[in-house]
């Protein structure tokens, strides 16, 4: 993460003089991003850097009309601008913020397409197709984990965090049940932004919202008066653990650390060194940290002041 200051001016220092080249840059950080999930703050603050140093683009007028923020016709989620849609004529400049939407879009509509409907049942065995499966897994909550994390940095607004959580739950399509990776993204991107979120009155009515839908999935069974519910033991776990999370304000126990600086690790093993010498005998878990889900990042709360 302390590399983010020296890597910000190196890539300011890149020519790119078309907008092509500007989305492909925006790509390779996002692929990067996902090949790598546990650096996802990272690499958001790394695009929250390159804000100031990336040049924009006048783009010309397009008859394709504007993404309207629905869900397509097959009710896949996708994720939109909160562009103006009623000015068709005006078309606003390539930025890094488009470019950057526009690449969440691309590859979170890919990864689900790669999940829904998966061409190579027959000519994998079991095990390799689970491993596939499970590995398209992880990359598609790496997605959602990321887009929280723009959103943090106000890369995103809540209008698309908003309508992708609702999307992804079929809020606006009661009797249509989402499948369990889309439940285990929406729970991993209100986990993500969760706190922040529900800090305006339209981003609570949005976790309120969805939060009900979780909770009516969770109790809905298979059959009338039956006990197996929709979703398997582990998904229904993740929706709990959300709720309860939610209810307890987005504090959490964590035991799963995020990239820190050198710095950040050596304050962290000082604090260990002084509770192990305390009367209580040593610190109740090396490791594990009380946490507020979904906050702004502290250095970004001066820039960002007032939601």
């Amino acid at each position: 993460p302390e590399n983010v200051a020296t890597i910000v001016p190196k890539i300011g220092a890149i020519e790119i003089t078309e907008a092509s080249s500007l989305e492909i840059v925006i790509e390779l950080i996002f692929k990067k991003a996902l090949a790598e999930p546990h650096y996802c703050e990272t690499y958001a603050d790394l695009v929250f850097g390159l804000q100031t140093v990336l040049p924009e683009f006048a783009r010309r007028s397009s008859a394709t009309p504007p993404s309207t923020g629905v869900a397509a016709a097959d009710g896949t989620p996708t994720i939109s601008s909160s562009a103006d849609a009623s000015s068709p004529a005006a078309t606003p400049p390539l930025t890094l913020r488009t470019a950057l939407l526009s690449v969440c879009q691309r590859e979170f509509e890919g990864l689900l397409a790669a999940m829904d409907g998966d061409g190579t049942a027959g000519t994998q065995d079991q095990e390799e197709l689970e491993h596939l499966r499970n590995e398209r897994r992880n990359r598609l909550r790496a997605n959602v984990r990321l887009i929280g994390h723009l959103f943090l940095r106000k890369l995103l607004a809540t209008k698309v965090v908003g309508q992708l959580c609702c999307e992804l739950t079929n809020c606006h399509n009661q009797e249509h049940v989402p499948e369990e990776h889309a439940i285990e993204c929406a729970c991993e991107l209100l986990m993500s932004v969760g706190y922040t979120l529900e800090s305006n009155s339209n981003g609570a009515a949005i976790v309120q919202k969805v939060c009900e839908r979780m909770r009516h999935l969770k109790e809905r069974r298979m059959d009338v008066g039956g006990k197996r519910g929709l979703y398997c033991k582990r998904v229904e776990f993740i929706i709990q653990d959300l709720l309860e999370t939610r209810a307890a304000g987005w504090a959490k126990r964590s035991f799963k650390t995020a990239a820190k600086t050198k710095e950040e690790i050596r304050k962290q093993q000082e604090q260990e060194e002084i509770m192990a010498k305390t009367p209580t005998g040593r610190a109740d878990a090396p490791g594990a940290e009380q946490v507020v889900l979904g906050q702004r990042p502290a250095y970004l709360s001066a820039v960002v002041a007032g939601g």
